[in-house]
Order: C-alpha cells, then structure tokens, then sequence
C-alpha cells in the first residue's frame, strides 16, 4: 500500500494482511476440546504504518489528512513481502526525504513465493 500525506506529499509504502490467523477452542462430538485455527480481520482499516513518526503525523493531523492507495494485492505473505521491497527497493525510499520510511528489510525464500 501507499499512504501520501496531502498537504505535503510525503509517502510511505508498506504491507498489511486483510486477515491474520487466531485460534479458538472447538468443542469436539467426544466432549474433548481442540485448537482450531481461524481467520480473524486485521486492524487494516486503521492502520497506517509501522513509521513512529508516520503514526504520529497522522495523529496530529487526522487521518482524512491522508490518502490510502493499495498498490498490489497478493495471494501469499511471501510474495506481499517480497513486492513491498521491491516498491520500497524502486522508489529509493531511504534515500529520499519524500518517504517517512526510515528501515527496510526482508527475508524471503522462493518456498514462500
């Protein structure tokens, strides 16, 4: 995704899962109890980044201050992972003030792809 910050401009592109694994307890036909995994929403409406001073900006100022765009969607977290670098890799967001990203980093296997 790539949130812009209006006034200014400013970007930052990262990822983030429309729905992440739980558990939960199912009772069986045995009387037994079991762990099943389930799939639960993310907080993805109201995120905005894992950027300290993105997250603060957006605080000070409020979010309709701000422009959400989802940039590509992706079947597998490898690959979510794997194309958020390369975003961040192509745009040069380190080497840009016009970024809020400040780290990049990433390990992905082609098992995960």
């Amino acid at each position: 995704y790539l949130i812009t910050e209006l006034a200014t401009g400013k970007k930052y592109v990262g990822k983030k899962l429309f729905h992440k694994p739980a558990y939960r307890m199912v009772k069986l036909k045995n009387g037994t109890k079991k762990r099943k995994r389930v799939y639960v929403d993310s907080d993805w409406r109201e995120y905005y980044g894992s950027s300290v001073s993105l997250k603060e900006a957006v605080e000070t100022n409020g979010s309709e201050k701000y422009k959400r765009e989802i940039l590509r969607l992706c079947a597998k977290k490898g690959e979510m992972s794997y194309y958020e670098l390369k975003e961040q890799v192509d745009r040069e967001v380190l080497f840009s003030d016009e970024y809020y990203n400040e780290f990049i980093g990433c390990k992905i296997h082609s098992r995960h792809l």
